[in-house]
């Protein structure tokens, strides 16, 4: 007997919301341009299946209220940067260069209403820190 496994993709010519974002650090403002995750299949399928990530660009997944959020590597072809943002927009805790294809559970290690998904290493080349700040309205921090 075969058992095949489907994930549900989003048809090719789907498109997340944009926006816009900015990381603010001590080396100071770095703008990303962000895909934002916001329905439940747009969260399950994150980035899964891409093959690049340019630099300055990255996907937000946000929630409505503070919570633990466990992400993971599956079906990832590249290494990424989770960036996990408290409600106020600070952020709380960076995994950096997570491993691709990786089922590994990666928890925020607390209450946070987002992570922010970048390219493997950009957290480090951009100086970004717990404690840094994240201006988006989802943050009540930006327009």
């Amino acid at each position: 007997m075969v058992f095949a496994m489907l994930v549900a993709v989003p048809p090719l010519d789907a498109k997340m919301r944009r926006d816009i974002l900015t990381l603010v650090t001590a080396s100071g403002e770095h703008r990303i341009e962000i895909e934002v995750a916001e329905t439940l299949q747009e969260k399950a399928v994150g980035l899964m299946f891409r093959r690049s990530v340019p630099p300055g660009t990255g996907m937000l997944f946000p929630y409505p209220s503070p919570q633990e959020v466990t992400m993971w590597m599956r079906n990832t072809y590249v290494p990424l940067d989770m960036i996990f943002i408290r409600a106020d927009g600070v952020i709380h805790r960076i995994e950096e260069r997570t491993e691709p294809f990786s089922e590994r559970t990666i928890a925020s290690q607390g209450p946070v209403t987002a992570v922010l998904e970048i390219a493997g290493g950009e957290a480090s080349r951009l100086g970004l820190k717990p404690g840094d700040r994240v201006i988006h309205p989802h943050f009540g921090t930006g327009k």
